[in-house]
């Protein structure tokens, strides 16, 4: 009887459309789609493919990851979990002894199908095996806040980690201190003001050429490769897009000269990274890529991608309502409420920035229900609603309770209620950990289609990073994915690619005949 067989350490492919140099992997792939297209009234369907290289280069850089709100409970719960996996330290709870771990991380937590054995064993392997990826042991790390507490007692006032691995952290922790960060008043609540006491000052300009200076006295003092840059900061409002400031490259770094009001922080970062050739990712819901931070990241073929970390309530939404509707069930309303404690409920608790949030809360479900036009008409969808409130006696462990209300078969109606206890700063770690590594990976892919001369990188909205976020950011005019099993494929099987493997279809030919393989693995 076939089962399964996990594998561990590193692998190559035996084939002729993978060759391993020194430098790197290079692979021949067919990518194989399908064309729909009308002719003569007709609906015509045509397998189509297109024949791709793909290069990784194989040397892993040394790498630094810079971290916006580095003192909040994401940027110290990121930092405090890195160092106790390198020195592989261990607590006690009431319980039991428990261990450091990266359990919740993609990389480093999950496996992959990579094929069968001899004997018809489906085989899984660590996805971090796949190809050459950064170790985060490895990282190094720094980070700006607008708060001046220093790691250890950000730690300490979290409260996300167990007491005793707290003691163990925080003599080391404590020497961490965030470095003056970007405080614009009018795009956090009001009631952050008060730990507003580590800020820079200047213009808009001198502020961006501040950060600048960071991210390359940060890279020199630490002999790295590169630098990625994360936002995991407060939820800003949404900024306006006005014609003139913020709509194209030229006009928003003009805008920033100026000091034009409507230019956020979380832009300034952008744009001050972007400058400096370093990838940045936003973790929070707000419209930092506005159109002209988008063009001028297309401009110099820098990495940038989000929105909002997808770590609970709607990494399971985006799976319940992908069932529902494969299944031809018609999701008719979703309502969604949280409540939680920590300093992200406190600064949601203002509607301009709980708007940031409801948008990209309120999105996930919409290509789903447009892929079914037997359930709904053109432009239908179901009524959604999002609620979240600010309650500090919950701290860091947010609840979430869902109600989805469904039409079912001959006009019945099916409810599914579900309560959600989400650790949010441990689900959201080992996402931004996710984030790092898997950006740099694809800092080092390049492909191009035959017959093109020249290899080219992925579009520089990192499309593909969308599984570990909520309001996926996507290159202009292509469609959004919020499928998460339909996004966690894309990004296997691009992996996939740059082995010169086919993507995972999961038939299972090999199993479902009475010949061949079938009665060989019977």
């Amino acid at each position: 009887m076939a089962g399964n067989v996990h594998m561990e350490g590193a692998f190559e492919v035996s084939s002729d459309k993978v060759q391993y140099t020194e430098e790197a992997i290079i692979s021949q792939y067919d990518y194989q789609t399908t064309l729909v297209k009308q002719e003569g009234g007709k609906t015509i369907v045509a397998p189509k493919t297109d024949s791709f290289t793909f290069k990784t280069e194989r040397k892993v850089p040394k790498v630094g990851a810079m971290f916006v709100g580095w003192s909040g409970n994401n940027g110290s719960t990121v930092t405090a979990s890195i160092i106790a996996n390198k020195k592989g330290m261990t607590w006690m709870t009431k319980e039991r002894e428990l261990k450091s771990n990266y359990i919740g991380s993609i990389t480093q937590a999950s496996t992959v199908r990579i094929g069968n054995n001899e004997k018809g064993d489906s085989v899984h392997m660590p996805l971090k095996n796949m190809l050459p990826m950064v170790d985060p042991n490895d990282l190094e790390i720094t980070g700006w806040d607008i708060c001046d507490t220093n790691l250890g007692d950000a730690m300490k006032r979290s409260c996300v980690l167990e007491y005793d691995l707290q003691r163990q952290l925080y003599d080391e922790m404590k020497q961490l201190k965030p470095l003056p960060s970007v405080y614009f008043p009018d795009f956090i609540a009001a009631n952050q003001s008060s730990r507003a006491n580590n800020v820079l000052t200047g213009s808009k300009q001198e502020q961006m050429e501040q950060i600048q200076k960071d991210i390359r006295d940060f890279k020199a003092s630490k002999g790295l490769d590169k630098v990625i840059v994360l936002w995991t900061a407060n939820t800003e409002r949404f900024a306006e897009v006005q014609t003139g400031v913020n709509d194209s490259a030229q006009n928003l770094l003009a805008a920033i000269k100026r000091g034009e009001e409507e230019i956020s922080p979380s832009t300034v970062f952008a744009v001050a990274s972007v400058l400096e050739g370093a990838s940045y990712i936003n973790g929070s819901p707000q419209n930092t890529f506005v159109p002209g931070l988008l063009e001028l990241a297309e401009e110099r073929k820098v990495f940038i991608g989000g929105d909002d970390f997808k770590s609970g309530q709607t990494k399971v939404k985006s799976v319940l309502v992908d069932f529902l509707i494969s299944a031809g069930i018609k999701v008719k309303s979703i309502v969604s409420y949280n409540h939680l404690g920590n300093n992200d409920g406190k600064n949601l608790s203002d509607p301009q920035q709980f708007r940031s949030k409801e948008i990209s809360k309120s999105n996930v479900v919409d290509d789903m229900v447009a892929s079914n036009s037997i359930l709904y008409e053109p432009g239908e969808h179901p009524d959604h609603v999002v609620v979240i409130k600010y309650v500090p006696n919950v701290g860091d462990s947010k609840r979430a309770m869902d109600e989805y209300v469904s039409e079912i078969f001959m006009g019945g109606t099916n409810t599914v209620v579900m309560h959600n206890t989400c650790e949010d700063s441990l689900l959201a770690a080992p996402l931004i950990i996710d984030l790092v590594i898997l950006t740099e990976l694809f800092e080092r892919i390049s492909l191009k289609k035959q017959g093109d001369a020249d290899f080219e990188r992925f579009h520089p909205v990192l499309s593909v990073l969308s599984y570990l976020l909520k309001a996926p950011l996507v290159p202009p005019g292509t469609p959004v994915v919020n499928a998460l099993f339909a996004q966690r494929q894309c990004l296997t099987n691009i992996l996939r690619a740059c082995l010169g493997l086919a993507p995972e279809n999961n038939m299972l030919l090999e199993h479902k005949l009475m010949t061949a393989y079938g009665a060989a693995s019977a």
